[in-house]
């Protein structure tokens, strides 16, 4: 047998004995597992430029679906905002199929369909066109990622988008040396999975604080994720990591677009450089090159997010230049938003060891509260008005722009055209 098919059979075997990420479906009585990509708002202004029709039919597919965290989140949106179509979840584990099954079934969820199968094989058992596809935690652990793309975006409507997730190359540092020292002392050849992951806990334990696992100290899944968290991080048969640089080609390649990485800030250079004269030397630099020295910069992004449409789709996410372009929080409602902004001055965000300050203007905690996903820009001025009869709708745009900057960069507000 290839090593190929060898890497296959493996990959197959792991996820049927240990279904990841590991999830219990009765907890869905109790909460919705939420993130990105492919919650429906953030899909709407990315993908569609904030003009998705939402009384049209959605049509969306999970590909590698797991046991089922996007499917699950991505049926329930279009339950919820009551957007007619169906979500496919398309995985080549049944037992991992099961489970996403079943957190369906205690959702009550009717527009999921499941598919067996690889997503290699998507033209034959999950054909398109698909207004949407996810892919996360997929693709690189293909043989071929660069087809695993190409037979995806063969599937896409000529309007539509996918969202991705990849592993990042510098805040994963430490993994790949595990993973090394394991072929060695657990060979999947030679020993039970079992074995294989109690060597791998046990390795883990007894690295001294020099080993580079330690000095990254941002990797947890093994401390967090039960077993199939440190098999999927430590023993995986097939794992490779990108740099931006990387990801613009390989989206590139595949006749894509790169729209936007998720959450913007970590690509973003003026965030997170506070040394002007640097600023001012990273200023010629197009996109990509100043989010590849983010990258580098900060060494912490272990995982790459992102959304593209086909190279040939000129959409464009939606600005705040008309007044009835409408925000919409990120998985947050309203009040959950304002009780947590302060009255103006700052906020700080942390995120994998990393602190950054970020203005918000006076009126942050107001416009937030009002920000209830129906709202229009000039709807949340006339509401402002109510209290602060000065504030001119110039003034409030310049208020809320400053706002809606640190929110986007977040990922915690997109915007809607109504």
């Amino acid at each position: 047998m290839s090593d190929n098919n060898t890497r296959d059979r493996l990959v197959r075997t792991q996820y049927e004995s240990y279904p990841y990420p590991e999830r219990i479906p009765a907890d869905e009585r109790k909460r919705l597992i939420v993130g990105s990509p492919s919650n429906i708002p953030e899909v709407n202004h990315f993908v569609f430029g904030g003009c998705r029709d939402l009384t049209a039919p959605f049509n969306a597919l999970v590909a590698g679906g797991g046991t089922g965290d996007a499917a699950i989140m991505l049926a329930q949106n279009m339950s919820d905002l009551s957007i007619p179509g169906k979500v496919v979840h398309l995985d080549m584990s049944g037992p991992s199929q099961a489970i996403a099954k079943e957190r369906a079934e205690f959702r009550g969820l009717s527009n999921v369909r499941f598919v067996e199968g690889s997503l290699l094989d998507v033209a034959k058992i999950a054909p398109g066109p698909w207004d949407y596809i996810d892919c996360c935690g997929v693709l690189h652990h293909l043989e071929n990622p660069d087809a695993g793309l190409a037979v995806l975006t063969e599937q896409l409507a000529p309007d539509g988008g996918i969202g991705v997730m990849v592993y990042g190359e510098y805040g994963r540092t430490g993994i790949y040396q595990m993973q090394d020292m394991l072929r060695n002392l657990a060979p999947s050849d030679e020993m039970g999975d079992s074995d294989r992951v109690d060597t791998a806990k046990r390795l883990a334990k007894a690295l001294p604080p020099t080993a580079w696992l330690n000095r990254n100290g941002l990797i947890r899944d093994h401390l967090e994720g039960g077993d199939p968290g440190v098999y999927d991080l430590f023993l995986h048969s097939r794992d490779r990591a990108y740099t931006v640089p990387q990801i613009a080609d390989w989206v590139a390649g595949a006749d894509m677009r790169l729209v936007s990485f998720i959450e913007p800030f970590h690509y973003d250079p003026a965030w997170l450089v506070r040394d002007p004269r640097l600023l001012k030397l990273l200023e010629p630099f197009d996109a990509i090159t100043r989010a590849a020295f983010a990258e580098q910069f900060t060494g912490n992004i272990k995982k790459h997010v992102f959304y593209a449409i086909r190279k040939d789709n000129d959409t464009s996410p939606p600005t705040t230049d008309s007044p009835d372009t409408i925000p919409m929080l990120v998985n947050h409602t309203a009040k959950e938003a304002a009780e947590r902004m302060p009255a103006g001055g700052k906020i700080v965000v942390s995120t994998e060891g990393l602190k950054i300050d970020m203005p918000v203007p006076p009126l942050a905690r107001m416009i937030v509260g009002l920000c209830d996903g129906n709202r229009t820009l000039a709807d949340i001025h006339e509401a402002v008005r109510e209290k602060r009869a000065e504030i001119n709708y110039a003034a409030f745009l310049v208020q809320f722009d400053a706002l809606y900057r640190v929110m986007s960069a977040i990922n915690r507000m997109v915007l809607r055209l109504s």
